[in-house]
């Protein structure tokens, strides 16, 4: 098959050990991003199948209407809104899931430095030194502060576990199962929304975004937090109101935010209205960037189309397609193109 991976930012899928599964098919890499429909539909003309990173690209009825020989797309991770799946099994276009692709801790151990490294201005310190300078900010230690944990799922349960080997005091607030589980692993549970924003030093949002939680966080519950609370989101930016954080920081409540996540990304030229905040320490969405995880995420991505080339397909959300008239058997290729 000809498979397209788009939106490689950093040029390191050929590069990855699993890489090798693909080694019976065409394969194109490409390494910038492209919103443009024309443009992206351009790139992915030529594919039979398709590997997502994430939600760095959107499969909309639209291209889908461009890509005439695409029957098959490869996710890594879980598919999200960002794929219509009506569209493609409409089309005859089978889709595969990713998740379950193995349980990794890089998002929660992003989420941590983040915290170590607002708590103790590390960037601005260590571009004090470069610059010459000395000392310049008073930090605030972790011991005995508390964390508050929004949503104790996969992600949200090691940041506890984090916080609790820090010496932290840590609550929870999310849905009621979600604070059930917390209660049974021994974790408080706030006694209300508005008192978990309130006393909480460091909040750190660990949901998924789903329609119900799209700006479930406003510019109100941010002005609770304390002058000297912090915000780590390494989950969703649309968890938050449009603007909610940047008024809020301006504001002073909280007093300093840690995000990793955007509302589109990349974001290049500097052009997000965070950056320009001093008290805002932002990273480029690198989470789940990190080498482990590449493997297992994308290696199960390469496994699912080597399954579905070979006849057997996993792991379908949309299996009816299968019975589908224009699903039909497809060249296999002996050379790798990058």
């Amino acid at each position: 098959m000809n498979v397209t991976i788009p939106d490689d930012y950093q040029d390191c899928v050929r590069y990855l050990h699993c890489f090798e599964k693909l080694a019976r098919h065409g394969v194109q890499v490409f390494n910038d991003s492209t919103k443009n429909l024309a443009d992206l539909a351009a790139r992915l003309v030529t594919a039979d199948a398709i590997v997502l990173t994430r939600e760095r690209t959107a499969v909309s009825a639209a291209l889908l209407d461009r890509l005439p020989r695409l029957r098959f797309i490869s996710q890594t991770g879980s598919i999200g809104p960002h794929v219509d799946l009506d569209a493609c099994t409409a089309r005859g276009i089978a889709v595969a899931d990713g998740r379950g692709s193995g349980i990794s801790s890089s998002t929660a151990e992003l989420a941590w430095a983040l915290v170590l490294a607002s708590r103790r201005h590390l960037l601005a310190e260590a571009n004090r030194l470069r610059d010459g300078l000395w000392q310049g900010h008073l930090g605030r230690q972790l011991k005995g502060r508390r964390l508050g944990i929004w949503s104790y799922g996969r992600i949200g349960r090691q940041v506890a576990a984090y916080g609790k080997a820090f010496g932290m005091e840590v609550w929870v607030w999310g849905g009621p199962g979600s604070t059930a589980s917390a209660r049974a692993d021994g974790y408080a549970v706030a006694p209300s929304r508005e008192a978990f924003f309130i006393d909480s030093d460091v909040v750190s949002l660990h949901l998924r975004l789903v329609p119900e939680t799209r700006g479930i966080i406003t510019l109100a519950d941010l002005s609770l937090m304390k002058p000297t609370g912090l915000l780590v989101n390494t989950s969703r930016a649309e968890l938050l109101a449009p603007h909610a954080l940047e008024r809020a920081l301006r504001q002073g409540r909280p007093g300093f935010a840690a995000v990793d996540v955007y509302e589109e990304e990349p974001v290049l030229g500097a052009r997000h209205p965070l950056l320009q905040l001093p008290n805002a320490l932002c990273t480029p969405h690198i989470g789940f960037v990190e080498q482990d995880n590449y493997e297992s995420a994308y290696g199960a991505a390469f496994d699912n189309i080597a399954r579905y080339a070979a006849g057997e397909p996993v792991s379908l959300l949309n299996p009816e397609v299968l019975q589908h008239e224009r699903q039909k058997s497809l060249p296999v290729y002996s050379e790798t193109r990058t």
